[in-house]
Formats: C-alpha cells, structure tokens, sequence
C-alpha cells in the first residue's frame, strides 16, 4: 500500500512539475513580444539626452516623445538650440518632419528611414520603430547566456522574405525574469556584425523596471558612439490619436 501511494504522489509530482514548466515556457516570438511591450506599453511619453561621440567632437541632443501602439510616434527636439523646435511624427507607415527655422514640413519617404537621425548612429526607424521586430521577424531561441548577473534567452530574429528591413539578422538577449533587453547584435546581409547595442542602468520607472540608458557602437567606425539616457518616462498615459497629426506637429511644445 505504501508503494502504491508513493508511486501514485511520485508521479502526480512530476505531472504538475511538467504541467507548470510547460505554462512557464515562452516560444521566441512571444519572448521578443513580452520584451517589445516592456518598453513600449499601450502609450508612452518619455523626456531623453542622446550623445553623439566622435573622435574630434562630440553634440548633445535632448527631446520629448509621445508613442502610441506601433502606429503612432511624434518627437519634439528641446536642444540645441539650432535645432529646438524640430519634429518627427510617424503616423502608420508614413514619416514627417517639421524644420520651423524654415517653416517647411517634410515628407521622409521609406528609402531615408535608414539614414542616420540627427547625425548620430540611430537612424529614422531606430527612433520612430518603423519596422516591427515582432512582424516582420522570424524568431529562434538559440540558448542562454548570462549578462550583467541576469540569465538571459539568446535570441535570433531573421527577418521575413517579404519585410522592408536592412538587417540580414539580429541577435538579442532578452532577461528571462524581467524580459527586458540588455544586448542586440545587428548584422548585414552577408552575416557581418554591424552595430551593437548595449543597454544598461536598469531602474524602476514609470510603474516598471527597465534598462534606462543606450550604446550604439557602429563596430565599423572606430571612435563613433552614441548613448541615450531615458531621463523621465510615462506609460499607458491617455493619447487620442489625433494627437499624431501634422497640425499639431506645429503646436507641440
């Protein structure tokens, strides 16, 4: 009878270990979803400081930005000063930029979305996430490593036949726990490691925990760095989407 019952408990111990492993498992695309969401939220609104690092010379960027979906993105540059006032707005697959110092309002058609963003080593889809790296990827869970003390899912996203996206492949290391991203390799079309992508100072903000600070180093150009520091963020704040027109691109403050 003892055996039995021991049996009988062995065997409902591993029938519920295996039922939870088996809800606690993520396929890859909803692992890059969880971690696209951390950042993103329904809305957001965040105040930022990027840097632009050169050998010879360095420049300092600040703005504001208000998100909402994928759809939705509208940037307003606060400093320099030869440059406050500048705005970015993506509505759905279109991007716009307000220059006021001419007043002139430019449309930035799909073949621009990879130049670089105000001269630094982001560029127009970094800022306004044109591509989606949850569409227009396929995803593969390659293993895991360890980053920083967190335990992370090594991931590769290779991006669908049909996608309008520049990178041949993407390596990311997303935390297992907290589903933030600490690390992305971007590579070229002929396998060659691009740019990297290094995210730090993990803070609580804005009722969540996330990386609060950004490298872009082009491995290409020696010297050349770029660094974001996410200095106040909002998230699933109130946006109407009217809020993203070019009418208001003019009012914005």
């Amino acid at each position: 009878m003892k055996t039995i019952l021991k049996s009988f408990l062995i065997g409902l111990f591993i029938l519920l270990s295996t039922n939870s492993n088996a809800q606690e498992t993520l396929n890859a695309r909803e692992i890059i979803d969880k971690a696209n969401q951390l950042m993103r939220g329904n809305s957001s609104y965040m105040e930022a400081t990027m840097m632009v690092i050169r050998p010879n010379w360095d420049r300092t960027i600040s703005f504001k930005a208000w998100a909402k979906g994928t759809d939705y993105s509208l940037i307003y540059v606060t400093a320099p000063a030869k440059e406050e006032g500048q705005v970015f707005l993506k509505r759905g697959k279109e991007m716009w930029n307000w220059v006021p110092s001419i007043e002139r309002m430019i449309k930035i058609p799909p073949s621009m979305m990879m130049q670089s963003w105000m001269g630094s080593d982001m560029t127009n889809d970094d800022l306004v996430k044109e591509s989606s790296v949850v569409e227009d990827y396929h995803h593969k869970v390659l293993g895991e490593e360890t980053i920083e003390g967190y335990v992370c899912y090594k991931l590769e996203l290779v991006p669908k036949e049909d996608a309008a996206v520049v990178w041949g492949k993407i390596i990311s290391w997303i935390s297992k726990k907290e589903f933030f991203t600490l690390k992305n390799e971007y590579y070229d079309e002929f396998g060659d490691l691009i740019n990297k992508e290094v995210l730090s100072k993990i803070k609580d903000v804005g009722n969540r925990t996330i990386p609060t600070y950004f490298e872009m180093i082009p491995l290409d150009k020696e010297g050349n760095k770029t660094t974001m520091q996410f200095e106040m963020m909002k998230f699933n704040i109130p946006l109407k989407d009217d809020f993203f027109s070019i009418q208001n691109m003019k009012r914005i403050r």
